[in-house]
Order: structure tokens, then C-alpha cells, then sequence
């Protein structure tokens, strides 16, 4: 697999919500994409995530390193100027094919309602789709009672003291969230697309815009994508 830095990639920066938080949506940023569909589907080990160490609803196998290497190297001068990465510098990154397969009737109310992956101010959420729109999007939430849609340390504890008691109450609906609820308002949201990637603070509430029923497991027809995580050091 040969990942290259494609010479016209198309970037938006979309606002969501009260803070105006910063969401970078690039297509084309890389050749390779087709190609990664076929490692999901040929080569790697698509497994589920053992319990208690990970939510995710789906399944999940290591990304190739060559593609890591080069999605950093590609991606980080637009980071830099749409969330103040350091242009170099030292950054931990964990990556990984993902394949979200869990219907909403197994799945656990924590996967089915927002949330964030860490309160880390320099922590970064990378979201590659490897399928299409009918694949469902990601959307960004204000959590109703608090006010919040960015989790801070300061905050994480009252945040949830609140959800922990509203997971209990009426107001919580069945199935994966889409749209806004009792609990949750919906605030922004970037459709799929085949080869583009989503970037936003890992402490914004956000979810996948999955659906309620059984999905196919093929990385070839199904909900392929590529999560990374992108913490950075202070320059």
C-alpha cells in the first residue's frame, strides 16, 4: 500500500454549538483509501474490543503502520492551523480499523448515547470513512441539563453525577441517538464520504449516526472506517 499526500485535497472548517468548536473536514487528503478496503477485508483481523477496556460497538483490528506514519505527516500542518497543534514535535497516536456491527439491541446505554473519549485538552479524535453516506455520519451534542458540549477536567465530575442519575429516569430513548432528545441536543453533524476525514476535540460530545438494526460485517459493504486518536505535546 502506497500512501501520498494528494496535491489539491479539498478542507472545510465547520463551527458547532455555543463555543464554536473548530471541526476540520478534509477529502482527498491521501492516496491509499481503496486500498485500505481491501487490507480490512483480506488481510487484517477484524475483532471485538475486549470488555471494559473500550465502548466501541463494533469490531476493530491495528491500522498499517505505513498508513499512521502518513496520515500524521499529511494531516498535522492542517491540524496545526485549524485546533494549534504544534507544527513538529513529539505526539502519541493510537489507530485503528473500525467497523461499528453492534445493533442498538445489544448494545449497552453508554454506547448508545454521547460521548467524549477523554477530557485532554490536547487530545484530538481522527475520524477516516472508508464507506459512503448511507453509512450514517458523526453528529456533536449539548448535554441539556449542563449546558456542555466540551467535557473538561473541571467539569467531568458534575457531568456525570448528572447523566449517571438521568441514565435511570424516562427521559432516555431507545436505539442509537441520531437526533436530539430529552437529554442531549444536537448541535452540529458531517455527513460520511468515501475518503474523507473528520478531525475534532476528542472532549466534544459527539456519536456515530449508527443505525438501530443489524449491519453487514464486510469492510467492503459495511461501516468502514479509520479511528485515530492524536494527543499532542505542549510546544
Amino acid at each position: 500500500m502506497i500512501f501520498e499526500a494528494q496535491p489539491y485535497p479539498r478542507v472545510q472548517v465547520l463551527e458547532v454549538g455555543e463555543r464554536a468548536t473548530k471541526i476540520l473536514v478534509v477529502d482527498g487528503l491521501m492516496t491509499g483509501a481503496a486500498a485500505l478496503v481491501d487490507h480490512a477485508a483480506e488481510v487484517a483481523t477484524l475483532a471485538p474490543v475486549k470488555a471494559g477496556a473500550n465502548f466501541y460497538p463494533g469490531v476493530r483490528a491495528p491500522a498499517p503502520p505505513a498508513y499512521v506514519q502518513a496520515l500524521v505527516r499529511t494531516l498535522r500542518p492542517h491540524m496545526t492551523e485549524v485546533h494549534g497543534v504544534p507544527a513538529s514535535g513529539r505526539a502519541g497516536v493510537t489507530c485503528a480499523l473500525s467497523m461499528a456491527t453492534l445493533p442498538a439491541a445489544q448494545a449497552t446505554l453508554v454506547q448508545r448515547l454521547p460521548h467524549i473519549d477523554t477530557p485532554d485538552p490536547r487530545q484530538l479524535a481522527v475520524l477516516h470513512y472508508l464507506c459512503g453516506p448511507e453509512h450514517g455520519g458523526t453528529a456533536f451534542y449539548r448535554h441539556r441539563e449542563t449546558g456542555l458540549e466540551i467535557i473538561e477536567e473541571s467539569r467531568a465530575r458534575d457531568y456525570m453525577l448528572a447523566l449517571t442519575r438521568q441514565m435511570s429516569g424516562p427521559e432516555v430513548q431507545p436505539g442509537y441517538i441520531r437526533e436530539s432528545t430529552d437529554l442531549f441536543e444536537k448541535i452540529g453533524a458531517v455527513e460520511a464520504a468515501f475518503d474523507r476525514i473528520v478531525v475534532y476535540p476528542s472532549r466534544l460530545l459527539h456519536a456515530g449516526l449508527l443505525p438501530d438494526a443489524p449491519v453487514s460485517q464486510d469492510p467492503r459493504a459495511g461501516r468502514l472506517t479509520v479511528n485515530t486518536f492524536y494527543r499532542y505535546e505542549a510546544a
